[in-house]
């Protein structure tokens, strides 16, 4: 801790202290920190690639047409810039507990200063550097001691006689994929269609910028064949963990949302497909928010296709675990619209599972308040004609949510008859569940007869005062997604 200190005060010039509560001060977030100039970030933009900077680094590169290699050996794309105002309020709160100055914007000289410096001491990497890189699924550590047993502690001939073949393999397809003639685009996507199907080492050895440039160029083909083949190969890709940010890195979300939006039937079941599983890596989920994915994924819950609409409510859960995603879900109306598929029993689940998270959030509360959610969930839970145990366990989790609505809640909850309701749903489900059936009817009850207080509920009903508690929400399904739910049929 006291070399971090030590660094902390030379990367931002904070004088000693002698209040107690910053003797041991952490170093900020990796997060935080632009991977150009390494300081924290004052105005951090994304770019087209998902990478996150100060704004004036990347105007620098832009400027000077410098194209950094960034530590994890990622390129970005400087296409795009795009302000991240939920990682800008994000930084600005841990200043604040952290008793730390907020960051000073870096200015362009400086800035343009920085990257000279960077572009001077660039260096062309070895061949053998290289071949080490093809080698690393081989020996790299997990943190995990139950995920080791998948890797190989030692490289044999045979690994090396694959990783040769996916090496050659690998240019060849690139080569057809650029090619100016459709059939052999069409040929080559079929083939990586096929090898990454079922196979974890073609999948990571074959995922490199070159093959996503040379794909991303493909997604939105206006030949049929050629966009859902290219699409269906990147879900196979997307289906490794270490394969998934470096595909968002690679700047292919935007033309997959243009697919969810605009694209082949098939091809839009294979994107929402694509961007559930990119999504699944917290890394990716501010990102693909940001780069407008949730729009396409609401609209695409009313698909014909069972899969487009399944995968579009997985990804809007597993986005809508990010704060910043959850805003932008509420203003774009999606409350009324997840509420409505509940009422007709379309997807219950998946989308119980959305709403779960809104009713978290202080902007998703009061909108559901304002939608007839506690009317809609009390209902439910009177009828107990739930698919799963994990959908009326969803149904609790979101009402429990809501009743941190304060005042408003509890009239709505008195109105709907939730009393009884959730007493009878009391003696069920799992101790969780029981848990927060307890505290929901600790709200509807209340104290006010024990104090003898009259309020119009009339009245409280129509003022739309909501409190403004946090809290945390489980809902007791494991929504991650499997390999086998996604993968290529």
């Amino acid at each position: 801790m006291g070399s971090g200190r030590h660094r902390w005060k030379i990367s931002f010039h904070r004088p000693p202290s002698t209040d107690p509560k910053t003797r041991h001060q952490a170093a900020p977030p990796k997060e935080f920190v632009c991977p150009i100039s390494n300081t924290l970030m004052a105005d951090p933009v994304i770019v087209s690639s998902g990478h996150t900077f100060e704004r004036n680094c990347v105007q620098a590169c832009k400027s000077l047409s410098f194209t950094p290699t960034l530590p994890d050996s990622s390129i970005p794309n400087f296409s795009a810039v795009i302000p991240n105002l939920a990682l800008k309020s994000t930084i600005l709160n841990w200043c604040t507990t952290s008793l730390v100055d907020p960051p000073k914007p870096l200015d362009l000289l400086s800035a343009q200063n920085l990257v000279l410096l960077l572009k001077s001491s660039c260096k062309t990497k070895s061949l053998e550097e290289k071949i080490e890189l093809t080698r690393w699924p081989s020996h790299c550590s997990s943190s995990s001691e139950e995920s080791v047993g998948t890797t190989p502690t030692s490289i044999t001939s045979s690994d090396v006689e694959t990783l040769i073949y996916n090496s050659s393999e690998e240019k060849d397809i690139i080569t057809k994929l650029k090619s100016c003639e459709v059939h052999e685009q069409a040929a080559a996507l079929v083939s990586l269609r096929m090898i990454t199907r079922n196979e974890e080492l073609p999948r990571v050895s074959l995922c490199t910028s070159g093959l996503l440039s040379a794909l991303r160029s493909l997604i939105t083909s206006k030949y049929a064949s050629i966009q859902v083949n290219s699409v269906a190969a990147l879900v196979n890709l997307s289906l490794e963990d270490k394969n998934k940010v470096k595909i968002v890195r690679s700047g292919i979300v935007p033309p997959l949302i243009s697919v969810l939006r605009f694209g082949f039937p098939e091809a839009q079941d294979h994107a929402a497909g694509a961007i559930f599983s990119l999504a699944l890596d917290d890394q990716n989920k501010t990102a693909i928010g940001v780069l407008g994915a949730m729009p396409p994924l609401l609209h695409a819950l009313r698909s014909d296709s069972d899969q487009a609409r399944h995968d579009s409510a997985l990804a809007l859960f597993h986005l809508s675990l990010v704060q910043s995603n959850r805003t932008k879900l509420v203003k774009l109306g999606s409350v009324g619209v997840l509420l409505d598929m509940v009422r007709s029993g379309r997807m219950t689940g998946r989308v119980m599972l959305v709403l779960c998270n809104l009713a978290a959030s202080l902007e998703g509360r009061p909108a559901m308040l304002d939608g007839g959610a506690v009317g809609c969930f009390v209902e439910m839970l009177s009828r107990n004609e739930f698919d799963s145990v994990a959908t009326r366990e969803s149904c609790v989790a979101a009402l429990y949510g809501l009743s941190h609505g304060g005042l408003r809640f509890k009239g709505l909850a008195k109105e709907a008859g939730a009393e009884v309701v959730l007493t009878r749903a009391e003696e069920v489900g799992s101790e969780r569940a029981r848990e927060k059936v307890r505290r929901i009817l600790g709200v509807v009850r209340g104290r006010d007869d024990e104090e003898g207080e009259e309020i119009d509920w009339e009245e409280l009903l129509n003022s739309g005062e909501v409190s403004r508690s946090r809290f945390q929400l489980g809902c007791g399904m494991d929504v991650s997604g499997s390999k086998s739910n996604l993968a290529d049929p």
